[in-house]
């Protein structure tokens, strides 16, 4: 099982390693949300859950003495990869806060 948490940890995931979704912990707050929006954030924490998990197994899988070439033919992420995912999502989502008030 692994866990992923919104950046402001007021969403929280803990998944199996294929990212199915075993607990939720969700703020009041966050209920304020669009429908829509709350459940693109489970649904995009739920993946960077099931992202991780994936690397952590490759990291077993490399520490008991698979090579490069088995591991790689295995489909389980990257260190990189993970990066990759994790920067790309951050950029493609606003996290600023939901709010009515504008910045002064």
């Amino acid at each position: 099982m692994t866990t992923a948490a919104s950046r402001s940890g007021s969403i929280a995931v803990e998944t199996t390693d294929q990212g199915l979704p075993i607990r939720i912990d969700i703020e009041a707050d966050e209920l304020r949300r669009a429908p829509g929006d709350l459940a693109a954030e489970i649904l995009r924490l739920c993946k960077r859950a099931a992202g991780r998990a994936g690397l952590a197994q490759r990291i077993q899988l490399q520490e008991a003495g698979m090579s490069s070439d088995m591991l790689t033919l295995t489909g389980l992420p990257t260190a990189e990869d993970i990066a990759r995912e994790e920067y790309l999502e951050e950029s493609e989502h606003d996290y600023e806060p939901q709010s009515w008030l504008r910045p002064i």
